[in-house]
């Protein structure tokens, strides 16, 4: 089934938030994990987690992304209520301290529904709300979420990917999420999209949805790219994970010329930065 044509909305509501979706917009990250696959292990300690969100502010994100779970091929889930215990003073503490909508990077309807009362604006969730009771923590909540594509599961999704068109199906997954939200009573200026650059694809799936990134603009819902230091973008340049700052930028830059609202990046202020120059060069702003 092909992609319907919407007219995307100029904001993204999230909480008390309006996110302005005329330019593009950095999401930082913040893994308050012991294993992720860049940062893990960094931001442990609450007070620690908390410093390098004022870094991510002040670098000029505009939206914090916290996760207490790692999705890194090859990952298994951790409990709910470590995922709880991690998560929920580094939420309440952004909240408090800094005028920025927070994103909590999880797919569990509990922790959903706690961060949404310690101050999460956002879920960004890699089984786009598929798991029994997050569409209805979402659906009774004024808050936005990101509906992520992912083949089969963090701990198998990188064991033998495949598709027969990776673009379409994943455009066809999207639309369906979509549209179940939709039907859901989750309104459209609430909803974001992410292919799920690594989630469940090699680095031939990954390089061809980023090329026709642009198809996935007409499904109605801002585009949301998770590029930073994934491993495709290390065998494009043959740089550890350290070294894949320019990669990533260079990436993300591509990205928003295709269409993507928002960037998920753990190197914010070399991101704001490229984006401010491009947004002046194609708008004059």
């Amino acid at each position: 089934m092909g992609c319907r044509s919407i007219i995307q909305p100029m904001n993204l509501s999230a909480g008390r938030y309006s996110i302005a979706l005329d330019r593009p917009q950095v999401m930082g990250i913040l893994n308050v994990t012991p294993d992720s696959f860049s940062d893990g292990g960094k931001f442990l300690v609450p007070d620690d987690a908390i410093r390098h969100a004022e870094k991510l502010v002040g670098d000029g994100a505009s939206i914090i992304d916290v996760g207490g779970e790692s999705t890194r091929p090859g990952s298994t889930e951790v409990s709910v209520q470590k995922e709880l215990d991690r998560v929920l003073p580094v939420i309440e503490a952004i909240s408090d301290r800094f005028d920025v909508p927070v994103s909590v990077d999880t797919n569990k309807p509990v922790v959903m529904r706690d961060a949404i009362s310690a101050g999460a604006a956002m879920i960004n969730d890699v089984y786009a709300l598929r798991r029994r009771g997050a569409m209805e923590v979402v659906a009774s909540h004024d808050i936005a979420v990101c509906l992520m594509h992912m083949q089969g599961t963090p701990a198998d999704m990188q064991a033998a990917p495949s598709y027969e068109d990776v673009v379409t199906e994943v455009c066809d997954f999207l639309r369906e999420r979509l549209a179940a939200c939709l039907d859901a009573g989750i309104s459209q200026d609430r909803l974001i999209l992410d292919p799920g650059f690594g989630f469940g694809k090699n680095d031939s799936h990954n390089l061809d949805i980023l090329a026709n990134l642009d198809q996935f603009t007409i499904l109605g819902a801002p585009l949301l790219v998770g590029l930073s230091r994934k491993q495709t973008l290390g065998s494009l340049t043959g740089c550890s994970q350290d070294g894949m700052a320019a990669a990533s930028i260079a990436a993300a830059v591509f990205a928003v010329g295709k269409g993507a609202r928002i960037v998920r990046t753990h190197d914010v202020a070399g991101t704001v930065d490229a984006l401010k120059v491009i947004t002046q060069l194609s708008t004059g702003k």
